[in-house]
């Protein structure tokens, strides 16, 4: 859809009249104490499976029963999610050898390495070095960069984001300027894993990545999570990482090439895998341990359709201990995502002083959502209540801390019917709707929302938009690119009692009333025809 279609699409969104909906109860209090609790030094950034998980799902659940709710997981509190850790030692080098001259890159500085395989120990000796481009394999638009290479046993060399992430509107076989979920880094490892590569290096790039190389040197080292899988993960690629855009450039000439050269050839499509004639080598020893993390699920039955279910999430995670800045080394995560975290509980405040609706509202705070959406990926595939009976709901991934904004943007719009829903609620506290200001960064495919997604329930996840009641969109560009480059997932992200919970009032209120609309009506939401999704929630719907 183009950015005018989208423009137009939410337009006739307001062609319905906007009903007076009540202003719910929403305590600052609230936001404040849980998320100045749960970002404090004594929950060491709140990693699964260490102490700092055990204070924070039973705080959650505290005040989940205090709030009125009932335990939601089968007449518990806590959802298991089996989990495995693996942590790199580090001092590991990436040795590019068969070129011009060895380049060997180093750990954090140049390079971070890691595995999904259970192993104690990685090796990748003499690996044949292929550049793949953007690594891409879309059989419904043509695009394949594997096409005619083997790289079984390779290493593959990949580019970050979009083939057509530089297109200044929304015009492209790849969604133009907006991510699709073939620029996600995620999709480039399971990708490469597919084709039977070894290793799959991606290539680092801030603006098209929508962070800096700190931001990966801080999540891909120390402890690394997945979900326990009964085959260890071999059949994922033995080493998976990423280099800083120098480094590639220091590989690149060793094999006689040019990396903005090759940057360019690999947007075209037609684009074919190149050989670099290098060869890489890189070993490391992992410390494993399984462990059990944990969903927090409350539940607010409903009065008449107990069985259909509205969804309301937040990730209670971090990062736990990371990389030091300034001697400091707990990420302690207050806005990402204490604070979101803090809106759920006092959505759980509001809804069950309002009493029960029709149908059930379920409270799900995940676990694991920076190591890869991992608890809500859990849940969605392990429901405690039938996907095909959930309604729909909303993520939060964040609450507003810089006051109030005249507008709202959504995620990922024109997906779903809940863009109506949004817009309705919006106009209603007198907010508009503006498109997404930064579709590249793909946003849509980095929060829990989207394990739901996968698997047909249409989650709405919008925030506060850039043109703040105080400051204008000067002051809202300016404090989101401020927290992007300073804050984002260091130990830096820390709570303030100078926060202005005003904006967060804001989309909370927005959440309750789209929240209690779905609650109380009998209306099923789907995607729309064209989405991605839509297949999967027919199905869902019609064997529910």
């Amino acid at each position: 859809m183009t950015l005018s279609s989208r423009a137009a699409a939410l337009a006739l969104c307001l062609t319905t009249a906007v009903p007076a909906l009540a202003a719910p109860a929403i305590s600052v209090e609230t936001l404040k104490e849980v998320t100045k609790t749960l970002s404090s030094d004594e929950f060491e950034g709140r990693a699964p499976g260490t102490p700092g998980e055990d204070k924070s799902i039973k705080l959650i659940a505290e005040r989940f029963e205090k709030a009125g709710l009932k335990p939601g997981a089968n007449g518990k509190w806590y959802q298991d999610v089996p989990m495995v850790e693996i942590t790199a030692q580090p001092g590991m080098t990436l040795a590019f050898s068969g070129g011009k001259a060895p380049v060997t890159l180093a750990y954090k500085t140049d390079m971070v390495v890691a595995t999904r395989q259970v192993q104690q120990h990685i090796a990748v000796k003499d690996s044949d070095v292929v550049f793949v481009g953007y690594g891409v394999n879309a059989p419904e638009l043509g695009w394949n960069d594997y096409a005619g290479v083997d790289v079984k046993g390779k290493t593959v060399v990949i580019l970050i984001n979009d083939p057509d992430w530089e297109t200044k509107t929304l015009d492209g076989p790849f969604g133009g300027r907006a991510m699709t979920y073939y620029g996600r880094w995620t999709y480039k490892y399971e990708e490469a894993a597919r084709q039977g590569a070894a290793a799959a290096i991606i290539v680092h790039d801030t603006e098209p990545a929508a962070y800096g190389f700190n931001v990966v040197v801080s999540s891909w080292t120390g402890p690394q999570i997945e979900l326990d899988a009964a085959n260890g993960y071999a059949d994922q690629s033995k080493a998976i990482g990423w280099m800083t855009g120098d480094a590639a450039t220091k590989v690149f000439a060793a094999a006689g090439r040019d990396l903005a050269q090759m940057k360019a050839a690999a947007k075209v499509k037609g684009f074919k895998a190149v050989p670099l004639g290098l060869k890489l080598s890189t070993a490391f020893n992992n410390e494993t341990r399984k462990t059990m993390s944990h969903n927090v699920v409350g539940i607010l039955p409903g009065k008449k359709r107990a069985d259909e279910y509205v969804l309301l999430s937040a990730h209670w995670d971090h990062l736990g201990r990371c990389e030091p800045v300034n001697g400091d080394d707990i990420c302690n995560g207050a806005y990402d995502n204490a604070s979101g975290t803090a809106g759920l509980i006092a959505l759980a405040e509001a809804n069950a002083k309002a009493g029960p609706a029709d149908r059930s509202i379920v409270f799900l705070a995940v676990t694991a959502e920076e190591s890869g959406l991992l608890g809500s990926g859990y849940y969605a595939a392990n429901p405690l209540y039938p996907l095909g009976q959930t309604v729909g709901g909303v993520n939060l991934d964040g609450v507003s801390i810089y006051g109030a904004s005249k507008d709202v943007t959504i995620t990922g719009p024109g997906k779903s019917e809940l863009d109506t829903y949004v817009t309705r609620a919006a106009a209603a506290q007198n907010q508009t709707v503006q498109p997404e200001p930064t579709p590249e960064k793909g946003y849509y495919y980095r929060s829990d929302h989207f394990s739901f997604a996968k698997r047909g329930v249409p989650m709405a996840y919008f925030e506060n938009g850039l043109d703040l009641v105080n400051g204008g969109t000067a002051r809202g560009k300016a404090v989101t690119e401020a927290y992007t480059a300073a804050h984002y997932h260091a130990p830096s992200d820390e709570y303030h009692d100078d926060w202005d919970w005003s904006g967060g009032v804001q989309e909370l209120s927005l959440t309750y009333n789209l929240a209690r609309e779905l609650a109380d009506s009998d209306a099923w939401p789907n995607w729309s025809p064209t989405a991605e999704f839509r297949a999967i929630r027919d199905k869902s719907r019609a064997g529910k």
